[in-house]
């Protein structure tokens, strides 16, 4: 459908709205697809019209459109079914079950089977994801709120949810101008003609009386008549409409065109219409500005109140009752907004050429270097997720040319990096000839895609667009050339028309057209459609040579940043209606040599880096707002870019890295990471968009899965390097403070210093915790007792405590069934005393999994009940591990110093591994490296295959002098996958797992000597918290086994319990500043930083290395790594 036939839909959509034909307006809208109305979908949901909300979707989505389409109608019919379970309709919910849910069964069977379990439970509630259920009012609006955040970023609603800015009765207006110009054209216009009907073209009727007024002195206009316009021929697989539109549309690119042709510049394709004629310039000058009749008496107002046609057109009420949503205004702008203050510095390795946060997750930045590697970064955990140097796929597949250059060993740089709309691709352009697409399905897997010899010499720029909702890629090189390929690596459109090499390229679109910006090295600005009819515009850029386009968040402004050849810097706004230059900002000082880059945030900011430093400006406002030179290191021209909350801003620095700004909201999201982010990371099986939030196990359809290797990449965050003092010198120091204050080790010895809740116990089944565990979901306790008896508390969501999750702030409900039942394991003729307690969680929280000297139990989390048992001793089980890709595999280390690889579904051992001599004490799965590591009492690590589950290593705990080779030992990798954390009684180390060798290690000292009783590593792996038998809890930092923080026992014991300690301590899945610890007592407490402080100490400074005995190791570099 043309533009214009697209914006009449709009104008009738006013028109029945303000005609009150309710129905009709909604009915077109779902028909039309062109305007999703977010007030009526909101009334229909509140109400539960289940039926009316899904025809109404079915306008604009399909269920298997993609995945945020699946989770919208999930959330739905999940909603219908439990709404019909609290009514206790079972007929019901059981035809929603067969009928809507069944679906997507096919996706995951196990999802589809907790579900219908659900018809099991007398109240529905009784199910552990289900427990915080409220009334249904309060469900659907807590569900209107997740269906509005899908809806939001679904590609298929882009640009349907908002409605086009009109004035009232804009129909009406336009059929008054047009009889007004029928009027004009009448041979014997009258001075009141009577209009009574539209079905026909008005002409005034030939009077009887005195001769009528001679028509040459009527002011009558005349206006060719447009002829219809025929179909386009489709291009490659962009379908006909485009290149129509583009022509018909009165909106910003054709006023460009209408400009360009009028104007002084040089025009190499006159704006052509689907006919490919040309378009007539007084048809070009009607798109750019609509003529109006000149104010004579014989031209007749028809929207006069007392005209008889208005009177039948005049709607009942006031026809400023327009419903339709206002546009957005801006909040009022603060320098707070801005990023200002240095939060982190990392380094890269390398210079910086290319940087751009992901689309959604506002803290992952993807980097691109002068070496030709590109490194995903997860800025909340200051985390290295991925690195990928560069090396050619398919030589086959390239051109001589290019193969030519390899052979000359020709370096090879990236000059751009970028992700695609929806954060699924990304692409890399470099310095030489190649395009690389990579698909990422999370963290931890980024996959070779599609490899592109895209130009001749250097690739200078690229874009993502979605022409006709397919995904390509724009491209545009030294060859002057721009071009269009799909993601598969298919070419598409190729652009002609530049006379020196492009340096950049800017789709867009307005409306339903699609268009590209593109910018050469000798100053033009052309525009190009998705056809093949040459460039719509030309245009000088200021400064004549290189420049980049940029359009605001909301693409309603346009501007262009660049220099010119003589080092000038030009930002300046553009008029879109008119082609011409709106505003130019001022504030640049100094001629410099190269090209200045910028970047546009929220609507309000424009960022340049200029002069070392970076300067901002309102949008509004020509002069500069204020500047930071990032406490220095910055380049003369910073490279830089915001992300899409605009709170933090990543600038290049002339050490081969780069530094992160931050405004207060930034900050706060790089000390917590946000629970979806470092769920995505902890867990890339499950990193689908579509969890269900009843059930996180729930994946996308066909969705990737996660690439397994043991090749270490470089800029591995645990490559080979000297260890001294339990620090690597040469590794760079991330100052995650905002102040710059002396540093001092933090010590806290008084309750007051710290936040901390202990949790109740209303059974009096409590003895000595052997083992902690926080629920995956964050909002619960699992503590497993010497008794082997099980505890859970949960925090519930409230007033006190919006989020639901556990917290120090607020002591939760130590929580049991109705039936009271107790999780007992089975100890019948066990020996307490020499039993090795066990539990594992499963990652949805529905089942946990324990062992106390006899069988291992399976329990039901929601009612206690004990669903099976087996592996009775002897041996008896001493560690259990979930298969991390599967449920129904445990991994249960014996009493008898052997592993056995157990499926639950078939009650079937299905291997047994053999390599320790004493009993197992850990078990932790690596997917990255696709091996299980164990640990036993005798001291040793083994490494094993998880393909054959043969030993792939054996490696010895390095003792201190002096030490028998024996004592519990427990491994934990960290979220990178590669390193693993070891504890001993006697240390701390920090393992290579690609390697299997120690590269770090702690060993109890000065204020710290007592022996370890347990450590765990933070959520995002930055800290590590370790208990002592004596009492203290020390805070570490992961990456230098440095000491942060002392947490004294007389900050959190009671006075006067002389032998109390913390046996086992846990870290919250989600808040990297909490921990759990539980007591010889049976008592359970969590301890988290005031919120004045929000974290536990700050990290030692490398100046600090020999200042702080109690942070270094006495192993000498040589001891670590023989």
């Amino acid at each position: 459908m043309s533009s214009l036939s697209r914006e009449l839909v709009f104008l009738i959509l006013q028109f029945l709205e303000e005609e009150k034909f309710k129905e009709s307006v909604h009915r077109l809208e779902k028909e039309s697809g062109f305007f999703f109305n977010t007030k009526y979908f909101d009334e229909k949901v509140l109400a539960g019209e289940w039926d009316e909300v899904e025809k109404y979707l079915s306008g604009f989505t399909k269920l298997d459109d993609n995945r945020y389409s699946m989770k919208i109608f999930f959330e739905i019919r999940k909603q219908k079914y439990l709404e019909a379970l609290d009514k206790q309709d079972k007929a019901k919910a059981v035809e929603i079950l067969v009928q809507d849910l069944r679906v997507f069964s096919t996706f995951n069977e196990e999802l589809y089977k907790e579900i219908t379990q659900l018809l099991t439970l007398h109240n529905f509630r009784e199910n552990e994801q289900l427990s915080k259920y409220g009334d249904t009012k309060t469900a659907r609006t807590i569900m209107l709120g997740e269906l509005k955040k899908l809806i939001e970023a679904n590609p298929l609603f882009r640009d349907k949810l908002t409605f086009p800015t009109l004035r009232s009765s804009r129909l009406r207006t336009l059929i008054n101008q047009s009889l007004n110009w029928q009027h004009q054209l009448c041979k014997n216009p009258r001075p009141n003609p009577d209009i009574k009907t539209l079905f026909t073209d008005h002409t005034c009727a030939v009077p009887n009386g005195p001769l009528a007024p001679s028509p040459a002195n009527q002011p009558v206009t005349t206006l060719t008549k447009p002829t219809a316009f025929p179909s386009l021929g489709a291009h490659g697989p962009f379908p006909p409409g485009t290149a129509v539109a583009a022509a018909a549309n009165a909106g910003a690119l054709a006023s460009w065109m209408a400009a360009a042709a009028s104007g002084a510049s040089t025009v190499q394709a006159a704006v052509v219409t689907p006919a490919s004629i040309p378009l007539p310039q007084n048809q070009v000058s009607i798109l750019k500005r609509p003529r109006t009749p000149p104010a004579t008496p014989g031209v007749v107002d028809y929207q006069n109140p007392d005209h008889e046609l208005m009177k039948r057109l005049r709607p009942a009420p006031s026809v400023e009752e327009v419903t339709y949503p206002a546009p957005r205004q801006h909040a009022p702008l603060s320098l707070e907004d801005l990023p200002l203050k240095a939060a982190l510095a990392l380094h890269q390795g390398s210079t910086v050429t290319s940087m751009e946060f992901h689309p959604m997750q506002n803290t992952l930045l993807l980097v691109g270097s002068a070496t030709g590697e590109i490194t995903l970064w997860e800025l909340a955990g200051r985390e290295k997720l991925v690195s990928r140097p560069f090396k050619i796929w398919d030589m086959a597949n390239c051109s001589l040319p290019f193969q030519a250059l390899v052979a000359k060993e020709t370096p090879m740089s990236v000059t751009r990096v970028a992700w695609s709309p929806d954060g699924n691709f990304i692409g890399v352009a470099y310095t030489k000839h190649l395009v690389h697409l990579y698909a990422f399905s999370g963290p931890n897997d980024l996959r070779q895609h599609a490899e592109i010899d895209a130009h001749v010499g250097a690739v200078n720029d690229l874009a993502f667009a979605n022409p006709n909702r397919q995904l390509c890629v724009v491209t545009c090189g030294d060859d002057k050339l721009i071009k269009v390929w799909d993601v598969s690596g298919r070419k598409h459109f190729t652009f002609e028309g530049h006379d020196a090499p492009v340096y950049s390229i800017c789709p867009h679109h307005k409306e339903n057209i699609q268009f590209i910006f593109s910018t050469a090295i000798d100053g033009k600005i052309k525009a190009w459609l998705y056809d093949n009819m040459g460039s719509r515009v030309d245009y000088d850029a200021p400064g004549k040579w290189c420049t980049t386009m940029l359009y605001s968040a909301d693409g309603t402004r346009l501007f262009s940043c660049g220099t010119s050849k003589d080092g000038d810097c030009f930002l300046v706004e553009w008029n879109e209606s008119e082609g011409s230059i709106k505003r130019t900002y001022l504030g640049f000082q100094k001629k410099l040599a190269g090209m200045v880059q910028f970047d546009t945030s929220k609507n309000h900011f424009l960022a340049v880096g200029e002069d070392g430093q970076i300067k901002f400006w309102d949008m509004d406002n020509i002069n500069v707002l204020t500047s930071t030179d990032a406490e220095g290191g910055l380049p003369a021209l910073p490279r830089l870019r915001f992300n899409r909350e605009g709170n933090l801003l990543a600038v290049t620095t002339s050490d081969n890295g780069f530094k992160i700004l931050a405004n207060q909201a930034g900050f706060r999201s790089l000390r917590a990471m946000e629970t979806s982010a470092f769920e995505k990371m902890r867990n890339p099986a499950d990193s689908s968009l579509i969890k269900a939030v009843m059930f996180p196990s729930f994946v996308v359809p066909g969705a990737p899965v996660a690439s397994v290797s043991c090749k270490v990449e470089r800029g591995s965050p645990v490559r080979p390097s000297p260890v001294l003092n339990g620090v690597e010198p040469s590794k760079p120091r991330i100052d995650d403070s905002t102040d710059k204050k002396p540093w001092q080790l933090a010590e806290i010895l008084d309750p007051a210093k710290c936040l901390q809740a202990t949790l109740p116990d209303t059974t009096g089944s409590s003895t000595k915790v052997v083992r902690l565990l926080y629920t995956n979901s964050g909002a619960g306790i699992l503590a497993l007792g010497f008794n082997g008896i099980q505890r859970l508390w949960k925090w519930v969501r409230n007033e006190q405590n919006p989020s639901g999750k556990a917290t120090a702030a607020v002591v939760p409900q130590h929580w049991q069934p109705n039936s009271g039942l107790l999780m007992t394991n089975d100890v019948s003729g066990v020996n307490l005393e020499e039993a090795n307690p066990c539990i594992a969680l499963s990652k949805n929280d529905s089942y946990v999994m324990s062992a106390a000297g006899g069988k291992v139990s399976l329990f039901n989390m929601m009612t206690f009940k004990v669903m099976t048992t087996f592996m009775p001793p002897p041996p008896a089980s001493t560690f259990l591990a979930f298969h991390p890709q599967d449920n129904n595999i445990i991994a249960i280390g014996m009493e008898d110093s052997t592993i056995h690889i157990y499926n639950v579904r078939v009650d079937e051992v299905k291997s047994k591994l053999k390599g320790h001599q004493k009993r197992i004490t850990g078990l932790a799965f690596s997917t990255t490296l696709n091996i299980l590591v164990s640990s036993g009492a005798d001291a040793q690590i083994c490494f094993w295959s998880i393909d054959t589950w043969e030993k792939r290593k054996s490696v010895a705990i390095q003792m201190p002098a002096g030490k028998a080779a024996n004592g519990d030992t427990r491994v934990q990798f960290h979220v990178d996958q590669i390193r693993i954390l070891a504890v001993h009684e006697t240390q701390l180390a920090i393992y290579d797992a690609s390697k299997m060798e120690c590269i770090r290690q702690w060993i109890p000292q000065d204020s710290l000597s007592s022996p370890i009783s347990s450590a765990v590593y933070a959520c995002n792996s930055q800290l590590i918290y370790t208990t002592f038998r004596d009492g203290n809890i020390g805070v570490f930092d992961a990456d230098t086994l440095r000491l942060r923080c002392r947490i004294s026992p007389s900050a959190y014991l009671p006075q006067g319990n002389q032998g109390l300690s913390p046996l086992v301590v846990a870290a919250h899945p989600q808040e990297p500043n909490q921990f759990a610890v539980g007591l010889n007592d049976g008592s359970v407490k969590v301890i988290e930083p005031t919120e004045g402080e929000g974290k536990w100490g700050m990290i030692p400074p490398s100046e600090a290395i020999n200042t702080s005995p109690s942070t270094t190791s006495n192993q000498t570099p040589e001891q670590l790594q023989r």
